[in-house]
């Protein structure tokens, strides 16, 4: 299975068009064998070969090796490659050169591993990979959990379709021309990015946080809020936690809340319904806007 390999776009150009190029020379020239870790040249493009370096494909599978995470000892990958340990450091300085995150870790059982950076390094994933990734943005549209910068996943969603192969292009065609939803289109109820961001940071490391909130009948206030989670239900973002201003559990919409500002200090959440629970039960007690009394009439 061929890798589909990607590049996620930076306001630096520089290395990333000498990855392009490479990416777009073994993925689409190359075909499904190019980057196989065998240490040999992909079998029948050897004529294809003489215009291009041979190390290229081999540095892919390192990269592709390194991504799949953990740390990769030199010994290992030597035997991956089909390489000595010295061409290893070599390729690993390659990727380095093209500002691909590549951390050495030295002592006995030292060795290379992706360390976090500020850019991401190019992508590699399979045929099954991309479409998951694919399908799963189109889901996303249409349960409108989406964040409001609606467009992001559009555009992401057509760099990988730019650089699928046509078989498994015609394959995700093929799903999504064939596929119905039983639930209408979610509506349009995205919380901004940052926002959504803030308070999941927020929840992970329980602290408060204190936000921007405009009620449905159009009331604006500032809260401080220990959130407990996030809980996507019916197409949109929920938060649920304590209103530290009342000592009371509440629930906010997160395409409500303007803005959402981080405190310092931190809270222990109380033992009891998990956020999912607390968000349904919530909205079950909700005062509703219209009260109706039915009066029917049965027969004996």
């Amino acid at each position: 299975m061929s890798p589909v390999m990607m590049r996620i776009e930076t306001k630096s150009m520089g290395s990333l068009l000498a990855v392009r190029c490479v990416v777009r020379c073994v993925v689409r020239c190359f075909g499904p064998h190019a980057t196989a870790d065998t240490g040999r040249n992909p079998p029948g493009i050897r004529g294809r070969l003489a215009g291009m370096p041979r190390p290229i494909a081999r540095v892919l599978t390192l990269l592709e090796l390194l991504q799949s995470g953990g740390l990769r000892t030199v010994a290992e990958l030597a035997d991956r490659l089909g390489v000595d340990e010295r061409t290893v450091r070599r390729y690993a300085d390659h990727l380095v050169d093209l500002d691909v995150p590549v951390e050495s870790v030295r002592g006995r059982y030292g060795g290379y591993r992706l360390a976090p950076g500020y850019r991401m390094p190019p992508l590699m994933l399979t045929d099954d990979e991309a479409l998951a990734v694919l399908l799963g943005l189109a889901a996303g549209r249409r349960s409108g959990l989406m964040t409001a910068t609606g467009t992001a996943g559009e555009t992401a969603a057509a760099k990988i379709r730019r650089v699928l192969p046509e078989r498994p292009r015609r394959r995700l065609d093929a799903v999504l021309d064939s596929l119905t939803f039983t639930a209408p289109p979610g509506a349009s109820a995205a919380p901004q990015a940052p926002v959504l961001l803030a308070i999941a940071d927020a929840v992970r490391h329980h602290r408060p946080v204190r936000i921007r909130y405009t009620a449905a009948d159009g009331r604006p206030s500032e809260r401080t809020l220990h959130p407990y989670g996030l809980v996507a239900h019916a197409g949109k973002w929920y938060v649920t936690g304590a209103d530290a201003a009342i000592g009371e559990d509440r629930t906010f919409r997160l395409d409500r809340i303007a803005d959402a500002r981080t405190l310092p200090g931190s809270f222990e959440p109380p033992a009891g319904p998990d956020p999912a629970r607390r968000v349904l039960e919530g909205l079950a007690t909700a005062p509703y806007r219209h009260r109706v009394t039915l009066r029917i009439q049965g027969t004996a």
